[in-house]
């Protein structure tokens, strides 16, 4: 910045004003100033410092952006789908000089801010326009920017210095894939915007979670918290217990839990000297315990049976 310091630049301004500034209370207007603030720091977020130069102007702020002259793009579209405040903002291409004011900070002056700040004047609240200088490039650079802009003609200063705008147009739900389209995925996430990547995730999220067996316990893994939650509770209701709570691991929701007991596993076995009584809830889990007792030398006594919803069956083991 310094080695520019008196140095005549090229470049793009964004002015901004934050309309009936002056006629609110000393206390709304530090209240509006950092909202306001707040939404312009958001917007040049993605930008190194050393690009660009803020001047306060009280009820609003002039940004020079000395990298690339659509920047100033980028951020009049942020501030305009990031505030309800009635902010009008004008965006110009032209020739400005860097000095340092009385207190050593960087000022900008010239042409290229006296006109942006014109343009703006030209604007309702809410609106972005931009001078014909910086339509005949930035239009240029591709067709997505080509046809952000419409003529809206010509206006006249108080000067009576005559200016062509030219209005920008874009859908606040058009904003994000723009965005992403022309600046990038880095620098819509910097300021908050869904990326592809997170469009992606938010469809997945109503994919159920899956379920894998891992040896000793049972992993259960998804895209989203609920749908991990939903998968353990329908384990519960066979008897499986959480291991590992769910957490976070790269962009997966991910628990453990153990395998649901099987069904001879739930069975009980009472002796009754060398009887032997096998109840439980199902038919299978009984039949399964009672032909293990058999393989193993056991006698059917009584084969399996339910009666008042316990399955039954009886074996005696040899002495």
């Amino acid at each position: 910045m310094a080695e520019a310091s008196g140095r005549t630049l090229v470049t793009s301004v964004l002015f901004l004003d934050i309309v009936g500034y002056s006629k609110k209370s000393v206390a709304d207007q530090m209240s509006v100033k950092q909202s306001f603030n707040d939404t312009l720091a958001k917007s040049l977020a993605p930008m190194p410092t050393a690009d660009r130069v803020i001047l306060d102007t009280g009820d609003g702020a002039a940004v020079t952006f000395l990298g690339n002259p659509e920047d100033a793009l980028f951020s009049g579209l942020v501030v305009q789908n990031s505030t309800d405040l009635p902010v009008r903002m004008g965006i110009n291409l032209g020739p400005v000089r860097l000095v340092r004011d009385l207190n050593g900070q960087t000022n900008i002056l010239g042409d290229g801010i006296n006109v942006g700040q014109r343009v703006m004047s030209f604007a309702d609240p809410g609106q972005l326009l931009v001078s014909r200088s910086f339509f005949e490039v930035v239009s240029r650079l591709s067709d997505l920017y080509a046809g952000l802009f419409t003529h809206v003609g010509e206006r006249k200063d108080k000067h009576v210095r005559a200016h062509e705008v030219y209005g920008v147009n874009l859908a606040p739900e058009a904003l994000p894939e723009f965005v992403e389209a022309t600046w990038g995925g880095q620098w819509a996430a910097a300021v908050g915007l869904p990326t592809s990547a997170d469009r992606e995730l938010d469809a997945r999220a109503d994919l159920p979670a899956q379920v894998f067996n891992a040896g000793a316990h049972l992993v259960v893994s998804g895209y989203s918290q609920l749908s991990v939650m939903a998968a353990l509770e329908e384990l519960a209701k066979t008897g499986s217990q959480v291991r590992s709570p769910i957490s976070k691991i790269g962009n997966k929701w991910i628990a453990t839990c153990d395998h649901p007991p099987t069904a001879a596993e739930e069975c009980r076995v009472e002796e009754l000297g060398y009887m032997r009584i096998v109840t439980g809830p199902s038919r299978e889990g009984v039949a399964e315990k009672l032909q293990d007792l058999l393989q193993g030398g056991a006698r059917l006594v009584h084969d399996v049976d339910e009666a008042s919803g316990v399955w039954t069956a009886v074996c005696e083991i040899s002495s």
